[in-house]
This record gives C-alpha cells, structure tokens and sequence, in this order.
C-alpha cells in the first residue's frame, strides 16, 4: 500500500467512490424531504400520505391527512430532511477530501442515529412494519461506507 502525502492527495479508487457514495446517502436522506414539504397542502398531500400509508404497512388507507398537526409536522419533518441531506452533500463536497475517515463516520453515525430513534419509535407506536423499510433504508444509505476506505 502506498502513503499518501496530505488527505488531498487520498485520490484511491475507494476514497473516490465513498465520496461518490456520500452523495447517494445524501439524495436518498433528502428525497423524502419534498414529499414530505408537500404534505404541509390539502392539494399536494397524497403523496405524502402514502408514504405514510405504505411505511405503516398494508397499504389500506387509513393514513390521512385530514389534521393540520400533520401537515405541520410533515413541514417540519420536510425540512429536516432536505436539510439533512444537503449537509450530507455538502460534507461530500466541501470537506472529505480534507477528512475522509471523520466525514464516513460522521454520516455512518448519522444514519444509525436515525435508524435506532425511527425504527424505536416506529415499534412503540404501533408501525413495526416500517423497521422493514428502514432496514432496507439504512443498507442503501450506509452502503460502503460501513468501513473506512483504502488509499
């Protein structure tokens, strides 16, 4: 294996391809965030409110969103995501290059942050299936990021 100068010069196949896959751990974090920007409207809420309705498995149309509590929360959790993600792209962008091994872990950490609160929370109210969807969730966004990459 041969050293490396600086983190700038970190240039391996597997560095360049954790940062390729930063980026896809940051669109899929962040293409649940319009969905959900877009439950905050009567007229723009079904997408959201099938999401909901898919997450909580079967798909039986129950999920509405009828409450205005809902779509302020779809709000909130809107743009949490967008954010998330955008933070998660810009980390790929504007600092991996300087610190590939903190950036990985900071966004594998993230993730897990995420997958434990949303799948507890999930189970305690009364949505297990949706520990499925996290799952699958959680194995797209981590990816090869699970261990350091090789220079």
């Amino acid at each position: 294996m041969q050293e490396t100068g600086t983190p700038q010069q970190a240039t391996g196949s597997s560095h360049r391809f954790h940062k390729f896959w930063i980026k896809i751990t940051a669109l899929v974090v962040g293409a649940f965030g319009p969905v959900f920007s877009l439950g905050t409207m009567v007229a723009t809420a079904e997408p959201a409110r099938l999401t909901l309705d898919l997450l909580s498995w079967p798909i039986d149309g129950a999920t509405t969103y009828a409450s205005p509590d809902t779509r302020f929360l779809s709000a909130l959790t809107g743009g949490f995501l967008i954010g998330w993600g955008v933070m998660v792209w810009a980390l790929s962008v504007w600092v991996y290059d300087k610190a590939p091994e903190a950036v990985r872990r900071t966004v594998v950490v993230g993730i897990l942050a995420w997958f434990v609160c949303d799948s507890t929370g999930s189970v305690l109210s009364g949505n297990p299936s949706n520990v499925v969807f996290n799952i699958i969730v959680l194995l797209i966004a981590i990816g090869p990021l699970w261990r350091p990459a090789s220079h």
